[in-house]
């Protein structure tokens, strides 16, 4: 075999289409509509066969084409008014600059969000599902709002894999090289040229350096590490070859390269640019909770700070948001594994490895002590943490109550933030389009303009929602046919699929990641009885599913194979496909076309699962288990709620009655309202809800609101409490770290001697009041150091509490010996059995939460 050698060969623009350079590598294009309008026009069928990718575009145009455009007054004068509006949109004052809460010097000028995938666009395969999603809508949001983020990901070199199919069914994943210089990148340089780098030290001497890349996601620049540099060794080169590829250590390599080598790679870009060092650190998920570690060491190095002290000054100014609902999701490592990145000649002075140890440390009831915990970290590290909606945030709590024993679920340091997704990346031209014409820019933004029958016509929504159908299903022809040709049918063998889908059936779509929890294969519990709902003679439905199962995982492929062969049956596979290789170009397609959008976790596992929210703002409706954000916005209108069997131990069983339960609900109620038909051939009823879905759910799932609570209620608070532990050379900071060394030296002594009450008897009523004095003994503390509180609320047979609310306690007086007398009143404010009890808990300025030491005394 000969040895090639491959490099990339620019175009080189005329000099009056050089506007289409910062337009094609700027990724605004992949959501702005009029930018892809400007390529397309240069050549459609050009256009379409790179993929509608601008930066392939431009080097498919050969230097005749080029130099004609460039004569070409009207078509030059296209590229500087779109470039115009490039520039003004990058740069102009937006929300963040003008509305936010607290806009101008009281915001943070530059936030660091980390994650380990991002998914923009198709043309940067960066992404394997819905965390990659939601960070990179979390960036195109934050570009919008102005919101001064800088990305920061590793550039894999495979990205995740593309998914094929054998001719059984099975999944077989390919791992396509990617070539940074054709991608929508510019490669960091030192002033002299040479690629600018990072480097970190690894075990037996060995180092791994990386180059940076930037990508320009409108107004935000993302920051993604590339290792496979020629100063690496052959094992270092391939620590970014693929995302969650490898085995332990390869995944705890890219895992310190993100955190470690990100915080690096920020400092090269503001020196750099000029850019400012962050004041925020947003970790998404626990992969690159490692960046803590770093910041800790700038500051112990830099600063002169003991390691407590720069740990309070990290902690205040990062944000932690978990998107996991299960153990099994959290990347675990074995403590001797971490130890050997932390000691020897990688040691750090005033870094002990073993307080490094100690943040991922499973040290709680139920933990393994010998594991490094990622998201245990990240808490640990995040002085404010969040899930990402309302029942993933007291999952959350439940799961990690274990970090603050003693308090209630409730009172767990994690709050939430439900996400969004970004409505100019999802909703379907057509349908934003027909919204433009006959709406206003408000009306859409606050969806009361759905409701108007005045505003879109009946028969204009139907006809777009027909056209979205009959697009899906074109391109599920398409898929299909080439999927089987990749599974050795013939040409002559595949007549059949000219009558796959029918643009006037009920469209059912439900795509996904393939893990068991997600139940891919739950609508074939009762094979038979799907078959009749597919193949019913008046109200026919048809499915359009995808979804990759992790390359190691042959559980989740064997549910793949399962589905699949039973599409390959004759009988039914007009009517259910599955299509390979699940990503943002099928997903453009999907959720538009789809009338039903459906989701079947394994309730309360699923996170947020924001593929119903895209499908929604196309005027989907959703038929899922009241799990992630349907659970919070359902409200009865806007679909269908699939009834769970909570309580049932036998898992079958569960899987029986929950399919059983979907089964019906499709039958008796989804599909007779999609076929009910007035005199002009309009589901009135079905439209009802669309207009409901796109008027209420439509301004709540979008990914700008998303960011906008994510600055009112963690980026600002985190940016104030960062601000205050820096001042006077991170005084603040060391004053904390040393108050609780001596309030946990103290806690031992505290105790509540003896609670005294009046003012209630056995026949209380509301508006009664109940007296409390609490004798509380605290040792070498003093009353300042501590809350005491009377801890109140509805009581069970079981003596529990619950609907819980706190009273702070007033210092009456102080005794000898450390004791000390605290009263205050509880107005019963309702009815039914009442209970209370006094707890002691440590208070000060710089706490996020009163159970952030997880220390407290209840009273016994």
């Amino acid at each position: 075999m000969r040895a090639i050698r491959r490099f990339t060969v620019r175009t080189v623009l005329p000099r009056e289409l050089e506007g289409l350079d910062e337009l094609a590598h700027n990724l605004r294009w992949s959501w702005h509509a009029p930018t892809q309008d400007l390529f397309a026009a240069i050549d459609p069928g050009l256009w379409e066969e790179v993929g509608a990718d601008p930066v392939k575009f431009l080097g498919s145009l050969s230097p005749d084409r080029l130099e004609g455009l460039a004569r070409d007054q009207a078509f030059v004068a296209a590229v500087r008014r779109a470039h115009a509006d490039l520039r003004t949109y990058l740069t102009e004052p937006r929300w963040y600059q003008d509305a936010a809460p607290g806009a101008g010097a009281d915001l943070p000028q530059a936030i660091a969000y980390f994650s380990p995938e991002f998914g923009i666009t198709s043309v940067l395969p960066q992404y394997s599902g819905g965390l990659g999603i939601l960070a990179g809508d979390h960036l195109k949001s934050a570009s919008d709002l102005g919101v001064p983020i800088v990305g920061v990901g590793l550039l894999y070199g495979s990205g995740y894999f593309h998914q094929a199919l054998t001719r059984d069914g099975w999944q077989v994943e390919s791992y396509p090289v990617l070539d940074p210089d054709g991608l929508p990148l510019t490669l960091l340089r030192e002033a002299d040229g040479t690629p600018a780098r990072v480097s970190l030290g690894l075990p037996g001497g060995r180092h791994l350096h990386a180059h940076v890349w930037k990508a320009d996601v409108g107004r935000v620049p993302l920051l993604l590490l590339d290792s496979n540099v020629h100063e690496n060794d052959d094992l270092a080169r391939r620590v970014t070859d693929r995302l969650y590829g490898g085995g332990g250590e390869h995944r705890l390599q890219q895992e310190l390269l993100l955190g470690v080598g990100g915080v690096r790679a920020l400092r090269l870009w503001s020196r750099l640019s000029g850019a400012p060092e962050p004041a925020i650190y947003h970790t998404n998920e626990g992969h690159a909770g490692f960046l803590g570690v770093e910041r800790i060491r700038e500051l112990v190095a830099e600063t002169g700070l003991g390691f407590d002290a720069a740990l309070e000054a990290v902690r205040a100014a990062t944000v932690f948001t978990t998107h996991t609902p299960v153990p099994a999701g959290i990347d675990r490592f074995e403590a001797e594994l971490v130890q050997r990145y932390f000691v020897g000649d990688l040691a750090t002075e005033g870094v002990p490895v073993d307080r490094v140890l100690a943040l991922g440390r499973e040290d709680y009831e139920g933990g393994d002590p010998t594991l490094f915990n990622m998201a245990v970290m990240g808490l640990r590290l995040g002085g404010r943490a969040n899930g990402v909606s309302l029942l993933h945030g007291d999952v959350s709590r439940g799961m990690f109550s274990g970090l603050w024993p003693g308090f209630d679920e409730g009172e767990v340091p994690i709050s939430s933030v439900t996400n969004g997704v970004h409505s100019p990346t999802w909703v379907d031209r057509r349908l934003s389009d027909l919204a433009a014409s006959r709406l206003s820019p408000a009306e859409v933004a606050d969806g009361t303009g759905w409701r108007r029958q005045d505003g879109v016509a009946d028969g204009e929504l139907w006809e777009v929602r027909r056209a979205l159908r009959a697009q899906l299903v074109a391109d599920a022809r398409s898929r299909v046919r080439a999927s089987w040709r990749r599974r050795g049918a013939s040409p002559a063998e595949l007549g059949w699929i000219e009558d796959v889908l029918d643009p006037d059936v009920l469209t059912i779509g439900f795509a996904r990641r393939v893990p068991t929890y997600k139940r891919l294969t739950l609508m074939l519990r009762d094979p038979e009885r799907l078959k009749a709902l597919l193949l019913h003679p008046e109200r026919p439905v048809q499915l359009v599913i995808a979804g990759k199962s992790h390359p190691a995982d042959d559980q989740g492929k064997r549910l793949i194979q399962q589905l699949v062969r039973f599409a390959d049956d004759p009988d039914v596979r007009h009517r259910i496909v599955f299509l390979p290789n699940y990503d943002i170009a099928m997903a453009q397609r999907l959720y538009p076309g789809c009338d039903v959008w459906l989701n079947n976790p394994l309730r309360p596992l699923e996170a947020c699962g924001t593929s119903g929210m895209k499908a929604a703002l196309n005027g989907g409706l959703n038929l899922s288990i009241l799990d992630g954000w349907w659970d919070e916005w359902f409200d009865g209108e806007n679909g269908w709620a699939i009834p769970t069997a909570d309580g049932v131990d036998d898992p079958d069983r569960r899987d029986d009655l929950e399919a059983t339960a979907l089964y019906d609900l499709i039958e008796n109620h989804v599909a007779p309202r999609f076929y009910d038909r007035d005199d002009r051939g309009l589901p009135f009823a079905w439209l009802g809800m669309v207009r409901h879905t796109l008027a209420t759910l439509g301004p709540k799932v979008q990914a700008t609101r998303m960011v906008a609570d994510y600055v009112t209620r963690l980026y600002a608070p985190a940016a104030g409490a960062g601000a205050r532990m820096a001042t006077d050379r991170h005084a603040r900071a060391g004053e904390l770290a040393a108050w609780k060394s001596e309030v946990r030296a103290g806690w031992p002594a505290v105790h509540v001697d003896h609670v005294e009450s009046e003012g209630v008897t056995e026949a209380a009523h509301v508006g009664d009041v109940l007296k409390v004095v609490a004798y509380v003994s605290l040792g070498d503390l003093r009353p300042q150091d501590v809350a005491v509180q009377v801890v109140h609320g509805r009581v069970s047979e079981a003596d529990e509490l619950s609907d819980v609310r706190h009273v702070d306690l007033d210092l009456r007086e102080s005794y000898e010996a450390g004791r000390h007398a605290f009263a205050g009143e509880v107005a019963l404010a309702a009815s039914g059995p009442f209970g209370y009890t006094v707890r002691v808990v440590p208070t000060h300025e710089g706490l996020s939460s009163p159970a952030e030491m997880g220390l407290v005394v209840n009273a016994h």
